[in-house]
């Protein structure tokens, strides 16, 4: 089965991207994209998915002079529908968006939250990738195999951790991952983490047994030895990591994540065309293609109206997957 799957924001940290303060021919003035004052929410802790993208992102737009000085900002809780309801409360308010992506469409589910992503203005679409499944590098699994040998043998036992409330991306991959396996995902012992930050930590300290989350968040460790990559759960294996995909090892998942924007209601016409075409200069830029390719996220830009359809979809399928789970 494949979900198709864009960004994880003050509690924690405040991070600053500045730019020049002065416009210059090209930095953005001609094509409308300067929005003095935006300021980026992520809507979990830092060094999580959201908050890498989201990072990325704006260090992305001032590299390329689309516009300067963009604040990026941490407001972590319940999976995302913090930084959500506090989106929604700055009704009208053109200079801010919010990273996010199907974990806080599962949140929202999870929790019974008062805001739903249908009450923000949709703006892009930016980024798939797959999940990757890690143990710390001492872990005794060596193998998939090995992992889901011993995993079968005692559910309960081998508690999973990843950075999404239940019904979002790394709640979804293990379950698949059990389904396939022949586990009931009742049994599943699913710890959820506030992002991939606070995942990594319980990965690394053994409080976990194995762990779930997107490949950007975890390639710098996999490559540095810290942690041992056992599977993705895509369609193919990703380029330069060397493990198989779910299929391959003969477990029937097929599953992306995807990341995007969203901005609060009622924006004008003008603030929400401005919003959108700096996220399309941001989407044509060798800057963010380069950061693309850096960090495995392969490219799945939708903006607007299309994207505001997709989020109502991805909305059912949430759903219809928890009950298929049984969950």
């Amino acid at each position: 089965m494949r979900l198709r799957t864009p960004l994880a924001l003050l509690g924690a940290a405040v991070l600053v991207f500045a730019g020049p303060p002065l416009l210059t021919a090209g930095s953005g003035s001609g094509t409308g994209t300067q929005i003095p004052g935006l300021r980026f929410m992520v809507p979990n802790t830092p060094g999580g998915g959201y908050d890498i993208t989201a990072r990325t992102a704006a260090k992305n737009a001032e590299d390329a002079g689309l516009t300067h000085n963009i604040e990026v900002f941490n407001l972590p809780g319940a999976g995302g529908t913090v930084g959500l309801t506090r989106l929604v409360s700055e009704h009208g308010n053109g200079k801010l968006a919010m990273s996010m992506g199907l974990g806080v469409v599962g949140a929202v589910r999870s929790n019974d939250a008062p805001r739903t992503l249908g009450d923000t203005t949709p703006i892009a679409r930016l980024t798939e990738e797959q999940d990757v499944v890690v143990v710390a590098k001492d872990s005794p699994y060596e193998t998939i195999d090995d992992l889901i040998g011993a995993w079968k043998e005692d559910p309960g036992k081998l508690p999973v951790g990843g950075g999404s409330s239940p019904g979002g991306p790394d709640h979804l991959a293990p379950m698949l991952m059990a389904k396939a396996a022949g586990i009931p995902p009742k049994q599943v012992n699913y710890i959820p983490f506030d992002g991939g930050g606070e995942l990594l930590a319980s990965i690394l300290g053994d409080k976990v047994a194995f762990g779930v989350s997107g490949v950007g968040e975890y390639l710098d460790q996999i490559k540095a030895g810290e942690l041992r990559l056992l599977a993705v759960t895509g369609p193919e294996r990703v380029e330069g990591l060397d493990a198989p995909t779910l299929t391959e090892a003969g477990y029937d998942v097929n599953f992306t994540n995807w990341r995007g924007i969203v901005a609060p209601p009622g924006l004008n016409d003008a603030e929400r065309e401005k919003l959108v075409r700096l996220v399309e200069e941001l989407h044509g830029s060798d800057e963010w293609r380069t950061s693309m390719e850096q960090n495995g996220w392969d490219d799945a830009f939708l903006t607007g109206e299309k994207f505001g359809a997709f989020l109502d979809a991805e909305d059912k399928r949430v759903v219809s997957v928890l009950k298929e789970l049984g969950l």
